[in-house]
């Protein structure tokens, strides 16, 4: 198996914010196994540190924002995109300001600067999460769809239509991560002369200029655009500008936009947390898509990681068998009434119960009328609730769950033999020893009954 890697020495570049226009500092640190990617606010009292995790995402609107311990980084993503490119598993960031130094816009001096400190091998094998089954997303308002398949290895294809004259569509490939110091590292970031304006308007883009942007005009500027372009540094030569690339040396490759929507999308998926296998296609990505599609990977390798801790044969569709429900819950025959676990995330569960006509309680709740007591329905959310709070504990058999009270209870439907209840919980709160969660039960898609429940955790010592 492939090992992880750190840096052999520490290695530090400076430069300004692309928004906040702000000098700072970042220098790459060689980091222990399992330590991922970690930012570090030298700036701020106490030094707080950021972990690099699709979690602790704040802000997608200007770049890539992280935020954790009451401090923020911002446009994390093109250092992200070197590290995770360059296969290094384990670094300290440390910055000694708010945001990333934009430095010429690209990912091209960080690589750079990567490889000068070199790789160190370590001990610990790398760990990667084969994509198992496709995840989407999409913004059908934004005609933006991303998709991740499996495959054997990572490989991207990436589309951008800005039904513009000047940047035509386009798209970028990456077919292994091999390419990306070659190919897509020195692709700078751009954006178009009105958006440009409508920032600085704004007060933002303050550290922007042409060496660290392409500035795309779409036709010929006007008079008002004539005064606007004569105040940006580095602009010269104004009345005989046209429509097409601002920038003087124009595009490093025909399809550098592509390209570097690529190089973002491939340090937005590093918040992901472990290195991807996966074919992802992106038509128009940008970083709140790529983040939404971070999250739903990551929640897929939850369960995917859930499942085996639990679960001796993968099944698919399926996250705890009855046997793997056995190994969370102390609950047998006949009181154990879920019969697996379909769905699973940080806060939420879907667990199913087939009710059959052997049920025990059907030979004397009402046995010429048979109908689920609804204490039993309720039992089912508990059980299925009790899962989703174990899962938070490192050794589930060490507790009991109690519930110590039902609220809003609500009966809507009599439950019958043959119905599949569908058994849904959210916690909506944590405090300590103490959950609450909200639950449903659904039949054929429709609710059969509603509770709020509040469960305590009690170690059997």
């Amino acid at each position: 198996m492939a090992k992880q890697h750190t840096l052999k020495e520490a290695v530090t570049l400076s430069g300004i914010g692309l928004h906040t226009g702000e000098a700072a500092s970042i220098t790459f640190n060689p980091a222990p196994e399992n330590h991922g990617y970690v930012f570090q606010r030298t700036d701020l009292e106490g030094k707080p540190q950021i972990i690099a995790d699709v979690d602790n995402v704040s802000d997608t609107s200007r770049g890539t924002t992280l935020s954790q311990n009451k401090a923020s980084i911002s446009t994390v993503e093109h250092a992200l995109a070197s590290l995770a490119a360059l296969e290094i598993d384990n670094a300290l960031i440390e910055v000694s300001g708010p945001e990333v130094p934009i430095l010429d816009g690209s990912a091209k001096e960080f690589v750079a600067a990567l490889l000068e400190a070199g790789l160190e091998e370590q001990s610990a094998d790398r760990e990667y999460f084969e994509i198992d089954e496709p995840q989407h997303y999409t913004d059908p308002k934004r005609d933006v769809e991303l998709t991740i398949l499996p495959a054997k290895d990572f490989h991207a294809t990436v589309l951008i239509d800005f039904e513009s004259d000047i940047l035509k569509p386009q798209q970028a490939r990456l077919k292994s991560m091999e390419e990306f110091a070659p190919q897509i590292a020195d692709s700078r970031t751009f954006c178009f002369l009105h958006e440009l304006q409508a920032l600085h308007s704004n007060d933002l883009a303050k550290g922007g200029n042409l060496s660290n942007a392409v500035v795309i005009v779409e036709q010929e500027p006007s008079s008002d655009d004539k005064a606007y372009l004569s105040s940006l540094p580095g602009v010269e030569g104004v009345d005989a500008i046209r429509a097409g690339i601002l920038n003087a040396e124009g595009l490093r490759h025909d399809n550098e936009p592509a390209r570097h929507k690529l190089l973002d999308l491939i340090g937005d998926l590093a918040l992901v947390g472990v290195p991807l296998k996966g074919h992802i296609i992106a038509n128009r990505p940008g970083h709140k898509a790529n983040v939404e599609l971070a999250k739903k990977i990551k929640t897929r390798l939850k369960q995917v990681k859930l499942s085996k801790r639990f679960q001796k044969d993968e099944k698919k569709g399926i996250i705890f068998d009855v046997n793997a429900v056995m190994e969370v819950l102390p609950h047998r025959y006949p009181f154990l009434l879920v019969d697996k676990i379909v769905d699973f995330t940080d806060d939420t569960i879907m667990g199913v119960k087939n009710v059959t006509i052997n049920e025990p309680f059907f030979q004397g709740h009402f046995p010429g009328n048979p109908i689920m007591p609804g204490v039993l329905q309720i039992e089912a959310m508990a059980q299925t609730g009790g899962i989703l709070l174990l899962n938070t504990i490192e050794n589930p058999q060490s507790v009991w769950v109690y519930i110590v009270a039902v609220d809003n209870a609500r009966f809507k439907k009599p439950v019958l033999p043959g119905d599949t209840l569908m058994l849904e919980l959210k916690m909506t709160a944590r405090r300590r020893s103490i959950c609450m969660m909200t639950g449903k039960v659904y039949v054929d898609g429709k609710v059969v009954c509603e509770a709020d429940l509040v469960a305590s955790v009690v170690p059997k010592n």
